[in-house]
């Protein structure tokens, strides 16, 4: 049977599969359908400094291969998930992450600094696609600028693995993320949603209370294999993919363009099993074609 082990940047993942950040709740919700601990790692939904109410409804809708959502990080805030959800999560038998976002520079650095006390999460995940407020509302992964101020605030205080999750609604994916990797990322993940809307003809409106959501699902796997391929010829650090991956084939193909490691995301919603699916093809592939060893694919092509 063939290796499924990675290391990502000192990040010990069992296999390469994780879940995306809210799309797996935080992981308990999933525990009647899966075995948590065969799992590389999951990604707790986003946490702000704050408790946020999100966004009013509707704030989810179907679209062709695919979905959109425009949730807007609803939580109750990094103090209520460190009292009363990290105790009943800390003895699960994988990697937890927390997904932090943030309005301000300020706002992420406190969050990263509370998360970096917790012994049983060994890494964060920097929601960069936030806008900042302090900027006129312009996301903070769209600039190099901003990039570079709010990952380099972060690491001065969190002294754990930092993965940067990349906005794809940028000209330059590859100068982002080497700004971001020179400021301290340990690795990058992506893709992050990429912005859509949709009309409902009937009613002659916006289908979403804000008119524009985060496009995600099969309809977005081409770009967002394009951009992995793209990143990881243009950084040292790891790359972990993103982006309608439905299944094990899809998984391998972001292996085989360069990611170290894979989140699934939007197809937790219709199948809560699919993560073990993916990891057993994933294996089966790699028997099946002679490989011993997941490492020998990533980047293959």
């Amino acid at each position: 049977m063939a290796k499924l082990a990675i290391n990502l940047a000192g990040l010990e993942l069992k296999n390469p599969v994780l879940t995306a950040s809210g799309t797996f709740g935080y992981g308990t919700e999933f525990q009647d359908f899966i075995d948590l601990s065969r799992l590389g790692g999951f990604i707790v939904k986003g946490t702000t400094l704050h408790p946020r109410e999100g966004n009013p409804y509707p704030r989810m809708a179907e679209t062709a291969s695919g979905m959109l959502n425009a949730v807007g990080l609803q939580n109750k805030g990094v103090d209520y998930f460190i009292d009363r959800i990290y105790p009943g999560i800390q003895g699960l038998k994988t990697n937890i992450l927390v997904n932090v976002s943030g309005s301000t520079v300020s706002d992420y650095v406190e969050t990263a600094a509370k998360i970096n006390e917790l012994e049983h999460i060994p890494a964060i995940e920097l929601n960069i696609s936030c806008p900042n407020v302090k900027e006129g509302g312009m996301a903070f992964g769209t600039r190099c600028s901003s990039v570079s101020e709010v990952v380099r605030a972060v690491r001065q205080v969190y002294r754990k693995h930092l993965m940067v999750k990349l906005s794809p609604n940028v000209t330059d994916i590859q100068e982002i993320a080497r700004t971001a990797e020179a400021e301290g990322a340990d690795s990058l993940s992506l893709i992050n949603t990429l912005m859509g809307m949709a009309v409902d003809i009937r009613k002659r409106k916006p289908v979403l209370s804000t008119v524009t959501g985060g496009l995600s699902g099969p309809c977005v796997k081409p770009v967002a294999l394009r951009m992995v391929w793209q990143v990881a010829k243009a950084v040292k650090i790891p790359v972990v993919g993103l982006g309608g991956i439905m299944n094990a084939a899809d998984a391998l193909e972001f292996l085989m363009a360069g990611a170290s490691a894979v989140q699934i995301g939007t197809a937790n919603f219709i199948d809560p099993a699919v993560t073990v699916k993916i990891i057993d093809g994933i294996e089966a592939y790699l028997d099946a074609n002679g490989f011993g060893d997941v490492r020998e694919i990533i980047g293959i092509i």
